[in-house]
């Protein structure tokens, strides 16, 4: 088969071509040259690290270095010359600094949608998802993540709605689509006590043929002849730094690999193969909290699942693997000084998050006891003065901070500043920015990938890789 040509006469090429740049009406078609046209993904892996900038990925890969004496799986597939590699603009159509929801919508439609959007344009018009068109074309489907499997990463694969924000009724929208594996946090939006509907959607899943999970064990004990949701907590999964240290979560929560280890398994030997994404999410909120060890532990906990997806591909020789990220969040990177190096080390004490750490302090707690919470927390502590500023926070009457899912409001910020001056860490912001990202592919398919794509060439990408036609 001449794939070249299959794409440049199907009805793929043709609506391709029109939207690879949105913002420029005289988008000439792109001929993707393939060296070897008779190769073909059978399945397909995509790996999104949530809101992981640039900084991320180098810290993660420095702290493995320093500590392991070896880097991340993904810097290593760039030392050994082993991946395509590319820059990607993720702008919106609203805005050139995307959320979520739109990022994984110029992936999962094809077309650039406004922030907050699900595959639903700005005039309304509704681009169905890339993963609907494989389970179509007879393929399996499936997510997992540590943010609710409701959540918009994996969300803009699966589902068109015109607000990210309804997580109920997506939950109904993957019933009625009949995914195979969603595995995840979200049981807020499943669970007949926390929906406003009250409806059982657990029940509802097992009614249609469902092996519902609510742990860990529950999870390792489905068999992979029935389709499986999986949450494993109300909202987010605990960050990885946390599970990491508590024995209990260790026990009842999986690690983002071994979710994606089941996911493989449960999809790896259908005839037509399989398509599956993996959301290392709580990297993105750990970068909205402007939190350091929630950061570094996670995007490691990513980084082992790239190595679940890269040792299977390496074994089938039919998969693309996709690493990437939908924006970058808070850009945090090690900030120059003579003690950088001893600073940065000292996260390799770290045994739990800033959030685990900023919500044992309480109001009523002393200056000596703060210190020591942090101790505790970070290997290391803070001055009295920086101790009593901390306080200030607890008094209820004012300093409000920011942070995207900082519900409780509590001094991110302030106390990032502060472990600056001990781990050399520094950040722009508590929000997403407009830099182009890291892109890697391996595998049949990543010969075709450009030094430089914008967000939506993605799509046609994998279409192209795995030979399925967009004519759903």
């Amino acid at each position: 088969m001449d794939r070249r040509k299959f794409f440049r006469n199907g009805s793929l090429f043709t609506i391709g071509a029109t939207v690879l740049n949105p913002f420029d009406s005289t988008a000439k078609n792109v001929d993707f040259d393939t060296p070897d046209k008779n190769k073909k993904a059978k399945n397909i892996i995509m790996l999104v690290s949530d809101g992981m900038s640039t900084g991320t990925l180098n810290m993660a890969d420095l702290y493995l270095n320093r500590k392991m004496g070896k880097g991340s799986n993904w810097l290593q597939l760039y030392r050994d010359n082993r991946v395509s590699r590319a820059l990607m603009d993720t702008a919106s159509a609203s805005s050139i600094v995307t959320d979520s929801a739109a990022a994984s919508s110029s992936w999962g439609g094809g077309f650039r949608v406004n922030n907050g959007s699900l595959n639903v344009g700005p005039n309304g018009e509704m681009n169905l998802p890339i993963w609907q068109k494989f389970k179509k074309s007879g393929k399996m489907a499936g997510c997992v993540t540590t943010v609710p499997i409701t959540h918009a990463t994996p969300a803009g694969f699966c589902v068109s709605s015109k607000s990210r924000n309804s997580q109920d009724g997506i939950a109904e929208m993957y019933l009625d689509l009949g995914f195979d594996i969603m595995m995840g946090g979200g049981l807020n939006y499943f669970s007949a006590a926390t929906r406003k509907d009250k409806k059982d959607m657990l029940s509802a899943f097992e009614a249609k043929g469902y092996q519902v999970a609510k742990n860990r064990s529950e999870m390792m004990n489905t068999n992979n002849d029935k389709p499986i949701l999986g949450v494993f907590a109300e909202d987010g999964l605990p960050y990885s730094i946390d599970r990491n240290n508590d024995k209990t979560l260790q026990e009842t929560v999986p690690t983002l690999a071994e979710m994606t280890q089941k996911a493989i398994d449960r999809m790896k030997n259908h005839k037509n193969g399989f398509v599956l994404q993996v959301e290392g999410g709580k990297v993105d909120w750990a970068a909205h909290a402007n939190d350091i060890g929630g950061l570094i532990y996670d995007q490691v906990a990513f980084d082992e699942a790239v190595k679940v997806a890269i040792d299977f591909a390496e074994k089938d020789k039919n998969t693309l693997v996709i690493i990437t990220t939908d924006h970058g969040n808070a850009n945090p990177g090690v900030i120059y000084g003579k003690h950088a190096n001893a600073n940065f080390d000292s996260i390799q004490k770290y045994t739990h998050t800033n959030e685990w750490l900023l919500n044992a302090i309480k109001p009523n707690s002393t200056v000596a006891q703060v210190r020591e919470i942090i101790d505790f927390a970070n290997g290391g502590t803070i001055t009295e003065e920086d101790a009593k500023t901390v306080l200030s926070y607890y008094d209820g009457l004012h300093k409000e901070e920011g942070g995207l899912y900082n519900y409780k409001k509590l001094p991110f910020k302030a106390f990032a500043e502060m472990q600056e001056k001990n781990n050399s860490v520094g950040w722009i912001s508590m929000d997403h920015s407009a830099d182009y990202v890291e892109l890697a592919m391996f595998g049949p398919g990543s010969e075709n990938l450009k030094p430089f794509i914008k967000n939506t060439d993605l799509h046609y990408l994998m279409l192209e890789a795995a030979e399925v036609e967009n004519r759903f």
